[in-house]
C-alpha cells in the first residue's frame, strides 16, 4: 500500500488593530467571527504576501504582515480540515473605517476584553491574545 500524505488548504489569516487597539474581525456563514484573511493560493510569493492582498481585498485595509503568531489544524464543518496561519499585522491605514466585502455578512471592530465572549473559534482566539501580549497590551483584555 502506498502512503498517501493528506493535503489540506492553508488559509493565512491577521490580526488588525485600529488606531484605538480594537480588533478587526468578520462575520461569516457559519455565524462566527473570524480574523480576515484567506486561502494561499500556488502564485503567491509568499504567506505574508497573500494576507496583505487579502485583507485589503476583504476590508479596504492595507496593512504589513508578521510576525508568525500561530499555526494551527482547523475543522469548520466535519471532515473539512484547514491549516490556519496566524501573523499579526501592521496597519497601514488604522484611522480609515474598514469595508466589507461581498465575503462576509458584516465587519466589526471588538475591544480585545470583548473577543472571549464571541462566537469565535478558539485559535482565532488564542492569535488576538498573542498579538496583544507581543505588542505589550495585556493590560487592554481587563477592559471591556
Amino acid at each position: 500500500m502506498t502512503y498517501v500524505p493528506p493535503t489540506w488548504p492553508v488559509s493565512v489569516k491577521g490580526v488588525a488593530l485600529d488606531s484605538q487597539g480594537r480588533v478587526l474581525l468578520l462575520h461569516n456563514e457559519r455565524d462566527e467571527w473570524e480574523l480576515p484573511g484567506g486561502r494561499l493560493e500556488p502564485g503567491d510569493p509568499d504567506p505574508q504576501t497573500a494576507l496583505e492582498r487579502e485583507i485589503a481585498e476583504e476590508t479596504g485595509w492595507q496593512v504589513t504582515a508578521g510576525p508568525l503568531l500561530d499555526v494551527w489544524l482547523y475543522e469548520p464543518i466535519p471532515g473539512r480540515r484547514v491549516v490556519i496561519v496566524a501573523y499579526g499585522c501592521t496597519v497601514l491605514t488604522p484611522d480609515e473605517a474598514p469595508v466589507v466585502s461581498h465575503e462576509h455578512k458584516k465587519v466589526g471592530l471588538f475591544a480585545p476584553g470583548l473577543v472571549p465572549g464571541l462566537a469565535m473559534p478558539e485559535g482565532y482566539k488564542k492569535s488576538v491574545t498573542a498579538w496583544q501580549i507581543r505588542r505589550g497590551e495585556r493590560d487592554a483584555f481587563e477592559q471591556v
